[in-house]
């Protein structure tokens, strides 16, 4: 995944001082590099009966479509407060400064449907876990969760205790 690395523009100093962005609008020009993108992540999913791919806003909704499709599966998107125009279901979750909420349909996910969680990046791991909250408060079952990038450093993944998590652009700092 090197090859994939190398196509991340690094933005020093984004959104404010000290920290470096990782800017995958790049990876994502690149035809060839967003499709070996997308075929990497599903690989860990093929033949693992997925009915649904839930991306979270925005970013996700960028990479899970592209995996719903190449998976067989269903698009369902998870979203900030007010943007879903039907019944939902909410949960708060809390950010290094404050909180946030995720919204989902309420008739998203069906009991036991397998559902991959994809985002673009898996940091501090407190909205992949809202999410997997949303997605089992529904009577779903989290198949997995498939982020392009993972900030290893910040130890997203210890959230998503008991989830399987993939990654294929890992940052260890």
């Amino acid at each position: 995944m090197d090859e994939l690395k190398k196509l991340i523009r690094e933005v020093p100093d984004y959104p404010k001082p000290g920290i470096l962005f990782y800017d995958l609008t790049t990876l994502l020009q690149d035809k060839k590099g967003f499709h070996t993108l997308i075929e990497n992540l599903c690989s860990k999913f093929i033949g693992k009966h997925i009915d649904v791919v839930a991306g979270i806003e925005a970013r996700g909704f960028i990479f899970a479509p592209a995996l719903a499709y190449r998976l067989g599966a269903g698009f369902v998107p998870v979203r900030k407060p007010n943007k879903l125009p039907w019944k939902t279901e909410q949960v708060t979750y809390q950010l290094e400064y404050g909180t946030d909420k995720l919204e989902i349909h309420q008739d998203a996910v069906k009991r036991g449907e397998r559902v991959l969680v994809c985002d673009d990046l898996l940091a501090t791991g407190g909205t992949a876990a809202a999410a997997v909250k949303l997605i089992r408060g529904l009577g779903g079952e989290v198949a997995g969760a498939a982020f392009a990038v993972e900030l290893c450093f910040l130890k997203g993944r210890e959230k998503l205790n008991g989830t399987e998590v993939f990654s294929l652009i890992r940052y260890d700092k």
